[in-house]
């Protein structure tokens, strides 16, 4: 199957949409290409932004790990990459990015926590192993971080499968590929 999803200009969608286009550009400084497919409807685009701009209760690594383990379990390389770019601006080294995907955070036990307990969510969609929501809560987090982390774990699910559908370009630095 040809890729039928070109990667929408301003230009080509509604006046709605334009005005989302607009507020992403101001907020994230461009549209990614992958956000471009949603203005394909009328309302996903502005759905999905305002999802995607909420607050929660993580810090912007906590998030970003986040983002990097269900983009790992999914094998998204547009959100890899996109996450992976973010989380070095974030504070995080390649090597821990690296890390975080394989679904460790040795370098710190409190993130280390949330990262496995991310996998275990996105792999499992529920929790078989009750220790991890033990470490979890034991590192300190709540109840409110882990309805955010659910909350994050849809979202980046979302976009995962909305690159496995459209196959736009990937216009980031690409992630380096697990061992």
């Amino acid at each position: 199957m040809s890729n039928i999803f070109e990667v929408l200009k301003k230009e080509n969608v509604s006046a709605k949409n334009q005005q989302v286009f607009d507020e992403m550009k101001r907020v994230f400084g461009a549209v990614p290409n992958l956000y471009s497919t949603l203005a394909y409807s009328e309302n996903a685009l502005d759905a999905y932004f305002k999802l995607e701009t909420s607050p929660n209760s993580l810090s912007v690594k906590e998030t970003e790990a986040v983002n990097l383990v269900v983009s790992e379990v999914n094998n998204c390389m547009y959100c890899l990459s996109a996450h992976t770019m973010i989380a070095k601006q974030s504070g995080f080294t390649e090597e821990e990015t690296i890390q975080v995907r394989s679904g460790n955070a040795p370098f710190d036990t409190r993130l280390d926590a949330l990262v496995k307990l991310t996998r275990e969510l996105s792999e499992n969609r529920h929790i078989e192993n009750p220790a991890l929501l033990d470490a979890f809560f034991e590192a300190g987090y709540t109840k409110e971080n882990l309805m955010d982390i659910i909350i994050l774990v849809g979202d980046r699910t979302i976009s995962n499968i909305l690159h496995a559908v459209t196959k736009v370009p990937i216009e980031f630095p690409l992630a380096k590929m697990l061992d």
